[in-house]
């Protein structure tokens, strides 16, 4: 079909079972998306397992579009393919040991090298995670982990004091990298997921320069209060163009849905700096 922009999403059937599927549009707002989920063929490696897969992310790298998701093998983990025209796909290894969500790739190498932010986790519904980095001389072996953002201390900033975790592919900035992620707090009525937003040095991205006390997005809407996983704000991609100061941020709604957020970059990164814990 005739299209201008290509997607991968996550899709559950009503057994639940977890898959991510390639969407195609013509205007980044109504999306067509397969009704078969992606089938993998080896990249560079023949261990192509995978439980279930969901929470997507997509950046172009260089000559491919790399996707990274959370990957079940053994518990998650984070699974990494490439695919040069989101027809045929070619599945890595796996990055990390289980387990491990929320892989984003940064969308250029960083001193010679792939970089990649996680959230290190365990089995369940996590009750805590950080922000790391890590990297790769070639998409198969990573190393040289370090933290980058810790939750916040109650009294600080409480959307964000459970968990936190990298969104959409961060964005090269004159202010250095602008990253949207997601910070949770549990409250009595459960888990709720809102979008902040941080600025990393460009040169080291394990070194935070501004991050946002209050949150730029919060459940609000009935399709972010009423869903699968009620009062979630869930960022995972971004369309951007520096030149026309502008960016559409994709997140998954009560785990229910995929909505969009419209803003300035100019006026996120001056709302960053001016509101930073």
């Amino acid at each position: 079909m005739e299209t201008d922009f290509a997607g991968v999403f996550r899709c559950d059937n009503k057994a639940v079972q977890m898959n991510i599927f390639a969407g195609f549009s013509k205007d980044g707002i109504n999306w067509e998306i397969n009704h078969e989920p992606i089938v993998m063929k080896a990249g560079n490696t023949q261990m192509i397992d995978s439980d279930y897969k969901y929470d997507p992310r997509v950046t172009w790298i260089e000559d491919r579009y790399w996707v990274t998701w959370c990957n079940g093998y053994h518990g998650p983990t984070i699974g990494i393919a490439y695919t040069y025209d989101f027809k045929e796909f070619f599945q890595c290894e796996n990055a990390f040991l289980p387990f491990n969500r929320n892989g984003v790739l940064f969308p250029e190498k960083i001193d010679g090298k792939y970089a990649m932010l996680s959230r290190p986790s365990d089995n369940g519904h996590t009750p805590f995670g950080d922000i790391y980095i890590s990297y790769s001389p070639d998409m198969k072996y990573w190393g040289e982990h370090r933290c980058v953002m810790k939750v916040t201390p109650f009294e600080d900033s409480a959307w964000q004091c459970l968990k936190i975790g990298a969104g959409a592919v961060p964005i090269l900035t004159d202010e250095g990298w602008l990253m949207f992620y997601h910070g949770v707090i549990r409250t009595a009525n459960g888990y709720r997921y809102s979008m902040g937003a941080a600025i990393l040095d460009k040169n080291d991205p394990s070194k935070v320069k501004y991050r946002t006390q209050p949150y730029l997005l919060a459940p609000a809407e009935i399709y972010e209060l009423t869903g699968d996983v009620p009062n979630v704000v869930f960022p995972c991609a971004a369309l951007h163009s520096i030149e026309e100061d502008k960016v559409a941020v994709y997140y998954g709604a009560a785990d229910t849905v995929v909505g969009v957020a419209f803003g300035r970059i100019s006026e996120i990164i001056e709302f960053t700096k001016n509101n930073s814990l």
